[in-house]
Protein backbone atom coordinates (compact mmCIF):
# COMPACT_ATOMS: atom_id res chain seq x y z
CA UNK A 1 0.00 0.00 0.00
CA UNK A 2 1.17 3.82 -1.00
CA UNK A 3 0.58 5.94 2.01
CA UNK A 4 0.45 9.51 0.54
CA UNK A 5 0.67 12.79 2.97
CA UNK A 6 -1.04 15.96 1.34
CA UNK A 7 -1.40 19.59 2.36
CA UNK A 8 -4.12 21.23 0.15
CA UNK A 9 -3.82 18.80 -2.48
CA UNK A 10 -0.03 18.89 -2.74
CA UNK A 11 1.87 15.59 -1.95
CA UNK A 12 4.31 15.76 0.52
CA UNK A 13 5.74 12.36 0.45
CA UNK A 14 4.54 8.37 -0.31
CA UNK A 15 6.03 5.32 1.57
CA UNK A 16 5.30 1.80 0.96
CA UNK A 17 3.20 0.14 4.14
CA UNK A 18 1.51 -2.71 1.98
CA UNK A 19 1.05 -4.07 -1.56
CA UNK A 20 -2.45 -5.02 -1.06
CA UNK A 21 -4.44 -0.98 0.36
CA UNK A 22 -4.29 2.29 -1.21
CA UNK A 23 -4.95 5.14 1.32
CA UNK A 24 -4.55 8.89 1.31
CA UNK A 25 -4.38 11.05 4.51
CA UNK A 26 -4.68 14.69 4.35
CA UNK A 27 -3.20 17.05 7.00
CA UNK A 28 -5.32 20.48 7.54
CA UNK A 29 -3.54 22.89 8.33
CA UNK A 30 -5.03 26.03 9.90
CA UNK A 31 -4.01 29.21 7.89
CA UNK A 32 -2.62 31.96 10.17
CA UNK A 33 -4.38 34.88 11.39
CA UNK A 34 -3.36 38.09 10.47
CA UNK A 35 -3.94 41.66 12.39
CA UNK A 36 -4.30 44.28 10.48
CA UNK A 37 -3.75 48.18 11.38
CA UNK A 38 -6.26 50.62 9.86
CA UNK A 39 -5.68 54.47 8.99
CA UNK A 40 -6.96 57.39 11.30
CA UNK A 41 -7.28 60.94 11.12
CA UNK A 42 -6.53 60.84 14.88
CA UNK A 43 -3.11 59.17 15.98
CA UNK A 44 0.05 60.85 14.65
CA UNK A 45 2.36 59.26 12.56
CA UNK A 46 5.11 59.32 15.09
CA UNK A 47 2.68 57.41 17.72
CA UNK A 48 1.94 54.38 15.25
CA UNK A 49 5.81 53.94 14.56
CA UNK A 50 6.46 54.20 17.94
CA UNK A 51 3.64 51.73 19.02
CA UNK A 52 4.71 49.05 16.50
CA UNK A 53 8.06 49.62 18.17
CA UNK A 54 7.20 49.35 21.60
CA UNK A 55 4.53 46.22 21.42
CA UNK A 56 6.46 44.12 18.30
CA UNK A 57 10.11 45.34 19.05
CA UNK A 58 10.15 46.08 15.45
CA UNK A 59 13.19 48.16 14.04
CA UNK A 60 12.37 52.15 13.90
CA UNK A 61 13.15 51.51 9.95
CA UNK A 62 10.11 48.67 9.78
CA UNK A 63 8.13 50.23 12.04
CA UNK A 64 8.07 53.58 9.87
CA UNK A 65 7.41 51.28 6.67
CA UNK A 66 4.53 49.63 8.04
CA UNK A 67 3.35 53.38 9.26
CA UNK A 68 3.90 54.74 6.00
CA UNK A 69 2.02 51.75 4.04
CA UNK A 70 -0.90 52.69 7.00
CA UNK A 71 -0.81 56.30 5.95
CA UNK A 72 -0.47 55.51 2.41
CA UNK A 73 -2.76 52.72 1.66
CA UNK A 74 -5.17 53.13 4.37
CA UNK A 75 -4.00 49.57 6.43
CA UNK A 76 -1.01 47.41 7.11
CA UNK A 77 -0.85 43.79 8.11
CA UNK A 78 1.24 44.36 11.31
CA UNK A 79 1.44 40.65 12.57
CA UNK A 80 0.18 37.06 12.09
CA UNK A 81 -0.14 33.85 14.41
CA UNK A 82 -2.64 31.60 15.85
CA UNK A 83 -5.71 33.26 16.22
CA UNK A 84 -5.44 33.63 19.79
CA UNK A 85 -2.05 35.54 19.10
CA UNK A 86 -3.69 38.00 16.78
CA UNK A 87 -6.77 38.93 19.22
CA UNK A 88 -4.04 39.82 21.83
CA UNK A 89 -2.05 41.87 19.41
CA UNK A 90 -5.40 43.63 18.07
CA UNK A 91 -6.38 43.83 22.02
CA UNK A 92 -2.71 45.59 22.74
CA UNK A 93 -2.86 47.53 19.73
CA UNK A 94 -6.82 48.57 20.68
CA UNK A 95 -5.21 49.69 24.14
CA UNK A 96 -3.21 52.14 22.54
CA UNK A 97 -6.03 53.79 20.69
CA UNK A 98 -5.13 52.30 17.32
CA UNK A 99 -7.75 50.91 14.74
CA UNK A 100 -6.63 47.02 14.53
CA UNK A 101 -9.13 43.93 13.14
CA UNK A 102 -7.87 40.44 12.47
CA UNK A 103 -8.83 38.41 9.70
CA UNK A 104 -7.46 34.79 8.64
CA UNK A 105 -5.05 34.87 6.07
Amino acid sequence: MKRETTITGHILGTSTISPDLETTESIDIQQPWVVIVWNDPINLMSYVSFVFQKLFGYSREKANKLMLEVHNNGRAVVSQGTREKAEFDVSLLHKHGLWATLQQD
